[in-house]
């Protein structure tokens, strides 16, 4: 048989999606299974993309440009010139999803072998995204018992090389809803002025900041024009998931022009998604209200139920649709898919993410769970019953 490539077997699994084949054998034997794992939200999408999908009428489904449409483009660069980033449609670029957009930027901005910064816990992805691009992820430690605050400058100090050309960011974060402060951005604008790196600033979950606190872009920093990408998508917004549209932002021609090569080799992202993303910026702010009113009530149903079972601590975050917490268990993995294999509570059973896929350090996140809450107060209130009883049960427990 031929061998299998190295850099295949090196990929990482997703933390998220790597117990599903527990939960869908627990599901065949009867169980009901609420899923924590995963950020696909409940939330209704809005109407608006809905009919504009149900009224498309073209006779040809027909590549679209590369780039994107035009008549996208030039509405999305209307939403952002709202939040103040003083873009034209000339700096966007239309992706098959985030995922998308975060590939093509690292390809676009650094080397095979070169290295990339990134605070740690982060998507998962991102690892497995920097090893198909043959790029290394220098990670650093950011820690539960502050919140997740962004580390320490001089600790990016400290790891910077001649092989260092980036530092990502995702605000608010997955996996731990932790806000950026404009300090804690301004000391990243100017580091990346300083080394001359580019910022790569992962903004999916701009629309779920809560209790009143400002969302700070580094589209909002004066002099970072030629550094920073911001990588966006519609799946968290207005709960499209499905659609896999996202997009990748820079001032910087260059860059984009380079950029649009990528874009071009995978021909162009989907036609009828655009259409229904166009619509979707019409979706009036009553929307949002309501949307982060219920995330809000939803966070803190889930916090504060997790940090009232004995041996559990969850900060409360600022901002997205999850918490990292902090169990009185041996090791994450192996509660995870305990939970789906040999646990029940009335029948009924959690599906949560291990934390250790969310980090790069070896060992680090051994004992922490990401939790999402997409389901409603109801079904949190149940789940949260349930990891009670399963942490008592647990025969790792700590």
């Amino acid at each position: 048989m031929p061998p299998i490539a190295i850099k295949a077997r090196e990929m990482p699994a997703s933390p998220i999606r790597k117990l599903t084949p527990y939960a869908d054998k627990a599901k065949a034997e009867g169980k009901q299974v609420y899923h924590l794992n995963i950020g696909q939200p409940d939330i209704e999408t809005p109407q608006g993309m809905l009919d504009a999908i149900r009224g498309v009428d073209f006779k040809v489904w027909a590549y679209t440009p590369s780039e994107g449409t035009a008549s996208y483009r030039d509405k999305l660069s209307g939403y952002y010139n709202n939040l103040g980033y003083n873009i034209t449609s000339t700096d966007i670029l239309v992706t098959n999803g985030g995922s998308e957009a975060i590939t093509i930027a690292m390809q676009a901005c650094i080397n095979p072998g070169e290295e990339i910064i990134i605070p740690e816990p982060f998507y998962a992805n991102y690892n497995s995204f920097a090893r198909s691009a043959g790029i290394v992820v220098r990670p650093i430690l950011s820690y539960i018992d502050n919140g997740f605050a962004l580390p320490p400058i001089t600790a990016f100090e400290e790891i910077i090389t001649e092989k260092t050309r980036a530092i990502a960011i995702c605000s608010p974060n997955n996996p731990t809803g932790y806000l950026y402060s404009r300090e804690e951005l301004i000391a990243l604008r100017d580091l990346c002025i300083k080394h001359d790196l580019f910022l790569l600033a992962d903004e999916a979950y701009r629309e779920f900041c809560y209790d009143g606190r400002e969302f700070i872009s580094p589209m909002h920093l004066d002099g970072l024009e030629q550094h920073v990408v911001i990588l966006d998508t519609i799946s968290k917004r207005y709960s499209a998931c499905g659609a896999r549209l996202g997009c990748m932002i820079t001032k910087n021609k260059e860059l984009w022009e380079v950029a649009l090569k990528f874009a071009q080799a995978r021909l162009s992202p989907p036609a009828v998604a655009q259409i229904a993303a166009e619509a979707a910026v019409d979706t009036p702010q009553s929307y949002f209200d309501a949307v982060k009113r219920e995330y809000e009530a939803r966070r803190d149903a889930l916090v504060n139920g997790l940090n009232g079972i004995e041996g559990v601590y969850c900060p409360h975050p600022g901002g997205a649709f999850y918490v990292l917490a902090r169990l009185p268990i041996d090791d994450a993995d192996r509660f995870c898919q305990w939970m789906l294999e040999h646990f029940t509570y009335e029948n009924q059973t959690v599906m949560m993410a291990p934390a250790s896929g969310f980090y790069s350090t070896p060992h680090a996140g051994k004992n922490e769970v990401r939790l999402a809450y997409v389901l409603n107060t109801k079904d949190l209130k149940i789940s949260l019953l349930c990891i009670e009883k399963g942490l008592a049960a647990y025969p790792g427990r700590q």
